[in-house]
């Protein structure tokens, strides 16, 4: 007698808003003592006339720090808006792409904004990484794909999540791995890739069928959204010093140390149902972050392609010109809008509950997944701090006589499990959801940004648009570059 296979179900932490002292943040709390201060000083040397004159001052320090707009006080707006004013001022929210005449670093990849530095090495046996020198990390890129999810059974499911969250503890054991990024978007498609695969395989002679099926392709292809799925592994030049080092030192040396980690990354990511159909070559990656910037260009650099695959110069990767907005990014074909996941689900739900947002009809969107492994160390004195300040927070709201908070027994709770599970060996890893919206038009971009929120609310998730952020959101968001901040 056989038994029923349930799906897993999940359930996210409670996302902490818990601030550096009594619920403060950093620039509130700077904001707060320095008028407190400044009262006393008021007050000694004026008198409380002194501190009555000054009154404009005091509602203004209780307006920056009490008054909240998009789950944020007005006074931690300050630093985001200061930034981008600054940007505005120095022409930094515009980027042309200038053809210079002076030689060309080989290998550049000529994206804006702090990408800049970005280019893509080749080892000697012919792989490829993107290698940032200012953070020095080195990232590679692999094209995966699966079979549909909901359409495994419960027990293939449940074995396929079980078997990722083993890879990724396998990951962030290894102590030299960054970041991991899993980034799956839709993109238009020519239909040439279909147009070749007929052409080569089909028989348009056949009567009736080969009638109807070349018109299908003709019509179809077009028309089509397919979806591409990218695993970046950012190896951390500076953890794996010592690794670097015994394979040779420089680049050479990374690239072995690379080699060995992504062989037993693919290894992992085939236990979890995955199949990495290949790490990108220098020509792939370019073309996969050209027609992030350009999707129009998906068409032209699949047809250009001996191999029908889309394939683009490493110069002519980044973007013709961008313009940052105050809630978008507007780049050659496309205007892009960047959504952070700031809460999962509360409540315990089924593996595939993205469902709703991953496949929104007539939308183009990116969704990625950031994974940071943490040290042990550092994620039990995390867990520490964070006990120490719930319990204070606690105690002195039963000094005031104030009700209990139900959100800090829901979040001490959550930290004891983590606790416990660092504890049994379990490995600590951050993460972080980027959505981004991609559309022809600024009105095709709100009705698409507003058919992904009501998904989002389908799905218990939280979004929050990325105002005056945009352009590092798009860079870390739509790009497969593992990039872990904003």
């Amino acid at each position: 007698m056989s038994s029923e296979v349930l799906p897993l179900t999940v359930k996210f932490p409670h996302r902490s808003r818990r601030g550096i002292l009594l619920g403060l943040s950093l620039p509130q709390l700077v904001l707060v003592s320095s008028a407190l201060a400044l009262l006393l000083v008021t007050v000694v040397t004026s008198g409380l006339m002194g501190a009555v004159v000054l009154a404009p001052l005091w509602i203004t320090t209780a307006v920056l720090v009490g008054v909240r707009r998009e789950g944020r006080s007005l006074i931690d707006w300050a630093p985001v808006v200061t930034r981008y004013a600054q940007r505005r001022r120095t022409g930094q929210t515009m980027w042309r792409a200038r053809p210079v005449s002076r030689p060309r670093v080989e290998g550049l990849l000529h994206l804006p904004g702090t990408t800049a530095s970005l280019r893509v090495a080749t080892s000697a046996s012919g792989a490829a990484a993107v290698h940032d020198p200012h953070r020095q990390t080195l990232t590679a890129v692999a094209k995966v794909s699966s079979r549909a999810f909901a359409l495994l059974d419960p027990a293939t499911q449940n074995s396929n999540v079980a078997a990722w969250g083993r890879a990724l503890a396998g990951i962030a054991r290894t102590g030299h791995i960054a970041t991991v990024q899993v980034l799956e978007r839709t993109v238009p498609d020519s239909g040439d890739s279909l147009a070749r695969h007929w052409a080569e395989h089909g028989n348009p002679q056949a009567p009736v069928a080969g009638q109807i099926y070349s018109a299908l392709v003709e019509s179809a292809g077009p028309a089509a959204a397919p979806h591409e799925a990218y695993l970046a592994i950012a190896l951390d030049l500076k953890a794996a010093k010592r690794l670097v080092s015994q394979a040779g030192g420089g680049l050479d040396g990374a690239f072995t140390v690379m080699a060995q980690t992504t062989a037993s990354v693919a290894q992992a990511a085939r236990t979890a149902g995955l199949t990495v159909t290949g790490w990108l070559g220098p020509r792939e990656i370019a073309a996969v972050l050209r027609t992030a910037y350009d999707p129009a260009a998906t068409a032209r650099l699949q047809q250009w392609s001996s191999t029908g695959r889309a394939e683009a110069d490493p110069a002519a990767a980044g973007p013709v010109a961008q313009v940052e907005e105050t809630d978008r990014v507007i780049t050659d074909s496309a205007r892009h809008t960047t959504y952070w996941i700031e809460n999962w689900p509360r409540t315990e739900t089924h593996a595939g509950f993205l469902h709703n947002i991953m496949f929104s009809t007539g939308v183009r969107r990116t969704f990625s997944l950031i994974y940071a492994p943490q040290g042990i160390d550092s994620a039990l004195r995390d867990v520490q701090r964070r006990k120490a300040a719930i319990i204070a927070d606690a105690s002195e709201r039963r000094r005031r006589g104030q009700v209990e908070s139900e959100a800090d027994n829901v979040e001490y709770a959550d930290v004891k499990i983590r606790e416990k599970q660092l504890i049994s060996g379990h490995a600590d890893v951050a993460l972080t959801g980027l959505l981004t919206v991609s559309a022809d038009t600024d009105a095709h971009l709100d009705a698409a940004c507003a058919q992904i929120e009501t998904a989002a609310a389908g799905a218990q998730v939280d979004l929050r648009r990325l105002i005056y952020q945009q352009t590092d959101a798009f860079t870390a968001g739509a790009l497969p570059l593992a990039r872990s901040t904003l």
